[in-house]
């Protein structure tokens, strides 16, 4: 039976998968040049970026000219021997061998793994590697995936052995090798096993670049999901497009997890008659959240690391006393490669999509959302719609009770307030409604905006409510006066909106609560706008 081909979620891409052309993902005529000028460089990017594909790309596709014998090997297996350096160095051996053994018949590379094992851990890999290019006719280009699975000595010693054949390139060692993984060699920080750090710019000295790769852009995403309208008839409503681009930024897995939940986990849309309509994708999203795949449980679990939460903490707690140049350049660089934040000129420091931006302060609160009694349909109007000002009456009185002890709970508690109130929004919405979150370094504030269908299906009247949070630092009625003007833009910016507040957490220890809580409206640029004090 002939199978419909499909939206991978899982490895690298094969023939049945709809995909984007590897080999334009990057600048091929500058990998060409590198190569050809016999440089040894690094190709780094987040987890399912699309890296491994590439590589494998490329790597056929200088065999099928034959001008280079190319190999690829991945040594993430090594990870779990951490320091063992013999485990290590001879598990990649065998991996080259066994890769070798896949593109030719012949038994050099068997032969010559035989002939080094002899030799001690710290230079078997070198000797090899030496032996091999020195028997082989044509010279060899390798590529080394997952090099930084690797830990401590182990690392260092792979490092410094393919330092040490450098100079006997091409003849008697590769003529250019890729190093890939999730962060530029130059960031490495290996603690060996004597507890000794080095630094991954003093053990491969000899890297020539680093090249990064890309998101998908608009027009890649878009002639991904054509592939499939092309092959099944199945259409996608144009708006889709937008609300795609900016959930994912292009960002691979998340572009080809929302397809394929869209067309396929989503099994009324199986029908291919159907056509995906914005209200899909929007239930696309929550699902992908809602179920934890191992791309957003990754991301999770990061979200722990003592180096992640000094990056991620001041953006959630909209800090405007904290710039860029107070957190280290070392934990910046380290969570841009993961892929978690965005750093673009002149901009503030920020979430890197729109779908992490959700998950973040959702999986920080989430024991908290469960902990809480309120339910979706104390605050819905008879039609169906949500009464924002009870909710928010509802949640001063429980945060007037609970502030201090929930706060404390949470992992990151300079983001506390915020975190708390989107943790009791989010426990409402659950009932049927969306929360789009912007937030970043710099920005001084938190703009939520709620979406809330007012009957079933896609078309319908929808409920749009801007929320604007902030810290109150310095006169309250400077902060008010700031606040309303962003609230405003905010809902320019939302467009058809119901209603807007602004909520200041006031955080003075001082104040007593029947300080700190309040609520008035006020007219601004002939809108209303509730102000709300915590």
């Amino acid at each position: 039976m002939e199978m419909e081909r499909f939206f991978n979620t899982a490895g690298p891409q094969q023939p049945e998968c709809y995909t984007i052309d590897p080999l334009t993902r990057f600048d091929l005529d500058d990998m060409l040049t590198l190569i050809r000028q016999q440089r040894y460089f690094v190709l780094h990017a987040p987890r399912q970026t699309g890296k491994t594909t590439c590589m494998l790309a490329l790597r056929d596709y200088l065999n099928e000219r034959g001008q280079v014998l190319a190999v690829y090997v991945n040594v993430e297996a090594g990870q779990a021997s951490r320091n063992d350096k013999a485990t290590v160095i001879k598990s990649t051996v065998d991996n080259i061998v066994w890769q070798l053994s896949l593109i030719t018949n012949d038994r050099i590379a068997q032969e010559e793994r035989e002939s080094v094992q002899q030799f001690g851990a710290d230079i078997m890999l070198s000797m090899f590697l030496s032996r091999l290019c020195q028997r082989i006719v044509k010279p060899v280009v390798l590529f080394i995936d997952e090099i930084d699975a690797l830990v401590g000595d182990s690392l260092v010693s792979v490092l410094r052995q393919i330092r040490s054949g450098y100079v006997n390139r091409p003849s008697a060692f590769p003529q250019s090798i890729i190093l890939c993984g999730v962060r530029d060699v130059r960031d490495y920080r290996i603690v060996l096993s004597n507890q000794d750090i080095v630094t991954g710019g003093s053990a491969f000295n000899i890297k020539a670049t680093s090249l990064r790769l890309g998101n998908f852009s608009s027009d890649e995403i878009h002639e991904l999901y054509m592939q499939h309208s092309r092959e099944t008839g199945q259409q996608f409503d144009e708006a889709c497009f937008p609300m795609v681009w900016k959930a994912t930024e292009g960002q691979p897995w998340l572009v080809n997890a929302l397809a394929y939940e869209v067309t396929w986990n989503m099994r009324e849309n199986r029908d291919r008659s159907v056509t995906i309509t914005p209200e899909m994708i929007d239930r696309a999203i929550e699902n992908i959240i809602y179920r934890r795949d191992t791309h957003i449980d990754i991301l999770i679990d990061k979200l722990g690391e003592p180096r992640v939460r000094r990056v991620i903490e001041p953006i959630l707690a909209n800090e405007d006393e904290v710039d860029e140049a107070q957190i280290p350049t070392d934990d910046i660089q380290y969570v841009e490669d993961m892929g978690l934040i965005k750093r673009e000129r002149a901009k503030p420091i920020r979430i890197a999509n729109a779908i992490y931006r959700e998950i973040i302060p959702r999986e920080l609160t989430r024991s908290t959302q469960e902990m809480l009694t309120q339910q979706p349909q104390w605050y819905q109007n008879a039609d169906n719609s949500i009464n924002m000002e009870k909710l928010l009456l509802d949640f001063q009185q429980f945060f007037r009770q609970n502030a201090d002890g929930w706060i404390g709970r949470f992992d990151y508690a300079e983001a506390g307030p915020q975190l708390l109130l989107q943790c009791f929004l989010q426990r409402i919405v659950n009932g049927g409604g969306y929360i789009d979150r912007e937030y970043g370094l710099g920005r001084k504030r938190t703009d939520l905006l709620i979406r809330k269908p007012l009957t079933d299906g896609y078309g319908g009247p929808v409920q749009r409510i801007v929320l604007e949070l902030k810290i109150k630092r310095g006169e309250l009625e400077k902060v008010i006066e700031k606040g309303l003007e962003q609230t405003s833009e905010y809902m320019d910016l939302a467009g058809s909106v119901d209603e807007g507040h602004l909520i200041i957490f006031d955080r003075t220890q001082e104040k007593t609560w029947d300080e700190r809580i309040w609520h008035r409206p006020y007219s601004y640029q002939g809108r209303t706008i509730v102000v709300w004090g915590m």
